[in-house]
């Protein structure tokens, strides 16, 4: 797939501990944030307000929603740019919610979430002069994004090689489960990375896979959890919004020796003794840079910025003092390899399928 060649360029200089906000539990109502007096730069250029629309999971979903609001409050927080969160209780409030902001001249509108795609292209088409981004979704790859449009996508499909290789070195019942939210070619990178990283190193540990259909239900989260837990799993990854929170419940219930698996942000505070690692995809990071160009008077409509491991966009947790320093030093050694481009990750069953013929059995 074609991408921008900002990706290589993406995070540079951005990428500080800072941006792992302290605190971040709870993010603020849906009002406008105010800009403070002094931003960097703040009185150099113009101010402008970017705007950002939630997928079902809400603002406080412990996963990509809630990392791309604190991208947002650190943008305004650096900047004085005015920023703003609508939630979406369902999916038939994505394109009102989105027309809302458009409608009201904000100067960027963010979707968050691959579910936004249809009506990001439908607001797009019906006001050529207005900008907008979406996270997660490439809208068919550039050729086909529409000129006032940014897409961000991840390669999810690394991170989550490296904590299948974590998972797989830890296993001591040589089962391990994976919960998805909606089944979709998104979360399949999640789900085939992580099974080809566990094949790797385990190809002998058997992989559970279930999926919710469901990004905010955390008790079918933690139904889906208990029942591959009782078939033997001791570890579960999740790549399922806030569906997750119920997999955490569960592994922290059942007490020591049941393991989590965290996405997107590091997740440890919701189990800290049952989280063995977290999958880092840094949506804050993205939404951030890309509305802070704006800002600065850089659009790059019509790109799909694709971000992996080379970007530091993608990456794991400090795993939990269970994961021997050996198992660290196999992830950072596969790690190496993605980075130098000698290994890739597998996205599709088909894919999957090829990788597995390369495992040593």
């Amino acid at each position: 797939m074609k991408t921008t060649t900002m990706a290589k360029v993406f995070l540079a200089g951005t990428l500080s501990a800072s941006l792992l906000l302290a605190g971040c539990g709870g993010a603020a109502k849906n009002q406008p944030a105010p800009a403070p007096g002094g931003g960097a730069g703040g009185d150099q250029k113009p101010k402008i307000k970017v705007a950002m629309v939630t997928d079902t999971g809400g603002v406080n979903d412990n996963s990509f929603n809630q990392s791309a609001w604190e991208g947002f409050q650190k943008l305004q927080k650096d900047t004085g740019v005015t920023v703003k969160y609508q939630e979406s209780k369902k999916e038939s409030e994505y394109l009102p919610n989105l027309n809302g902001f458009v409608k009201d001249k904000w100067d960027l509108t963010w979707g968050i979430g691959f579910k936004l795609a249809e009506d990001i292209k439908k607001v797009a088409a019906d006001n050529p002069n207005a900008k907008l981004a979406i996270v997660d979704d490439n809208l068919g790859g550039e050729g086909k994004i529409p000129s006032n449009v940014t897409a961000v996508t991840f390669k999810e499909e690394e991170g989550s090689f490296l904590v299948g290789v974590i998972a797989g070195l830890t296993t001591k019942s040589n089962k391990i489960g994976f919960v998805g939210g909606v089944k979709s070619p998104l979360i399949q990178k999640f789900e085939y990375g992580f099974r080809a990283g566990v094949a790797a190193v385990n190809p002998k540990a058997e992989v559970t896979v279930a999926y919710a259909e469901d990004f905010a239900n955390a008790a079918k989260g933690k139904t889906l959890a208990s029942s591959m837990y009782q078939n033997g799993a001791d570890i579960i990854y999740h790549a399922s919004g806030g569906t997750g929170d119920g997999v955490f419940q569960e592994a922290k219930e059942r007490g020591k020796g049941f393991w989590a698996i965290g996405v997107d942000r590091d997740q440890a505070y919701l189990a800290p003794d049952n989280t063995l690692t977290s999958m880092i995809k840094r949506v804050d990071t993205a939404v951030y840079t890309v509305s802070k160009d704006l800002a600065e008077g850089k659009w790059n409509g019509g790109k799909n910025i694709q971000l992996g491991l080379k970007d530091n966009a993608i990456g794991y947790a400090k795993p939990h003092s269970a994961v021997s320093q050996d198992t660290i030093a196999k992830a950072e050694d596969f790690k190496k390899q993605f980075m130098d481009g000698k290994l890739t990750a597998p996205k599709t069953k088909e894919e999957f399928e090829k990788f597995l013929t390369t495992v040593k059995k």
